[in-house]
């Protein structure tokens, strides 16, 4: 959601948003990853690279981890502190998403990669709530370059690096690049919300903001 909404229609319209976002997540998992369209629109493209200092390139990977759950997530940019809980599939077969009435909590999709093991794992939060902002609502603000820590149940913290950020579009929602390692053998990862603009006919937004980070460095 992106403003002040009355309660019971603005929970209805998270449900839906969340609804469109998650169903690719469910098709993804279930290795069914041809979506329609299969096109994403970056937000940033080489205007990405605004702020990188010049003639730095982007850290080396990490090696990967060894799977370990996360616990909480630090985002220092945008000044994110959160706690992470696992989610798993709701009834219909969907993702659940974090609790409406819990706007400053993370979700971590249970089912797969675990922060810092090889492969993608996904982190996804409300942008905001009937009333305000919630924990995601500036992750389009990150950039290149920009820090994301994973704090994990074996007491390492997971250190990522931000390498895109991109507006996807419901309608050419690939899931297989957005759920999908980009480069094979990395420990990544992704923020997912909601973006675009609001539909109130629909109760849908138009768009998700996706961020796809890489590990590059970890520490006890």
């Amino acid at each position: 959601m992106t403003g002040p909404r009355t309660s019971g229609s603005g929970r209805l319209a998270i449900g839906a948003a969340w609804a469109v976002l998650l169903l690719g997540l469910w098709l993804w998992g279930r290795e069914l990853t041809s979506v329609p369209g299969g096109t994403t629109a970056p937000t940033t493209g080489d205007v990405a690279a605004v702020g990188r200092p010049l003639g730095d390139g982007p850290p080396a990977p990490f090696r990967p981890l060894a799977p370990s759950a996360p616990t909480r997530v630090d985002i220092p940019a945008i000044g994110v502190q959160a706690p992470v809980v696992r989610r798993g599939l709701d009834r219909a077969g969907a993702v659940a998403p974090p609790p409406f009435d819990q706007p400053g909590i993370v979700g971590w999709y249970g089912g797969g990669t675990r922060p810092g093991a090889p492969g993608a794992a996904l982190l996804v939060g409300h942008t905001d709530t009937d009333t305000r902002p919630a924990v995601f609502h500036r992750i389009g603000a990150l950039r290149p370059g920009d820090t994301i820590r994973v704090v994990r149940t074996d007491a390492t913290v997971a250190e990522f690096t931000v390498e895109d950020v991109e507006t996807v579009d419901r309608h050419r929602f690939d899931a297989a690049r957005v759920y999908g390692p980009h480069e094979r053998g990395r420990a990544e990862l992704r923020l997912l919300t909601c973006a675009g603009t609001f539909d109130r006919a629909s109760g849908t937004y138009s768009a998700n903001t996706v961020v796809s980070a890489y590990l590059t460095g970890a520490r006890t």
